[in-house]
């Protein structure tokens, strides 16, 4: 006797994944981040030199072109750091009420994950690798975890 197991049948479609090494999605994705980006640095009255560095290593005239004009094409690098900062701020605002979820970025936090830094300064330390962790501890909170 033979037993087949499969998941049951969903009506779930899975999204495609975004290839953001293709110009084409980061043409198609760039403005919009760039506005959301810039939205949420003003909620969470973030400096424009630690926006800067969220970003990652760029120039002021660089950085002040980016907040100028929000149709300009980010790289791969960029465009990720802002889709987990998007993702972030969705989670905080899901956790915590909105005057907390735009201060918590650059509170004080004793989870062990910061070593004593606020949120803000783990991400600009941290880099990528940061963003990617900040974001899976918020989702895992959100879910319940």
């Amino acid at each position: 006797m033979s037993i087949h197991l499969s998941y049951p049948v969903t009506r779930y479609e899975l999204a495609p994944l975004i290839d953001l090494s293709d110009r084409t999605e980061r043409e198609r994705l760039s403005g919009a981040g760039l506005t959301a980006f810039f939205a949420i640095m003003q909620r969470w009255k973030i400096r424009d030199e630690d926006a800067r560095r969220l970003l990652g290593t760029m120039s002021n005239g660089s950085f002040y072109e980016l907040k100028k004009d929000h149709g300009r094409l980010l790289d791969e690098d960029r465009l990720r750091r802002v889709s987990y900062l998007v993702g972030v701020f969705k989670a905080l605002n899901i956790l915590y009420g909105e005057a907390l979820a735009d201060r918590w970025m650059t509170m004080p936090n004793s989870n062990r994950i910061f070593a004593d830094m606020t949120p803000l300064a783990y991400l600009i330390r941290g880099g990528l690798p940061a963003f990617q962790t900040l974001r899976r501890l918020l989702d895992a909170r959100r879910g319940g975890m």
